[in-house]
């Protein structure tokens, strides 16, 4: 762990962004830090690339639950007969 003493011009505008942002001073650095600084870390450490979307969405892919009704099927003709039923009760 390493202590930074910021200056006093730093340490008022990081306190206003903090409160800004409904953070703490420390939990803004630390965040910052950890967007500037960590993925260059974990790309030189094992020699992958940066981080894609399909590594942010890991743990949630295959989790949404969803309709067994193939909605992608005849979509042209439900759109039609939604229409259709819209019409009828006399919306614009």
């Amino acid at each position: 762990m390493t202590t930074i003493t910021l200056p006093p011009d730093l340490e008022g505008p990081l306190a206003e962004e903090a409160r800004r942002r409904g953070t703490t001073p420390e939990r803004l650095v630390v965040d910052e830090l950890r967007m500037r600084f960590a993925p260059a870390i974990a790309a030189a450490s094992d020699g992958t690339s940066e981080p894609n979307l399909a590594d942010f969405l890991a743990g949630y892919i295959g989790l949404v639950e969803g309709s067994t009704e193939p909605m992608s099927e005849r979509c042209g003709e439900r759109f039609a007969q939604g229409l259709a039923e819209k019409s009828s009760r006399g919306c614009p």
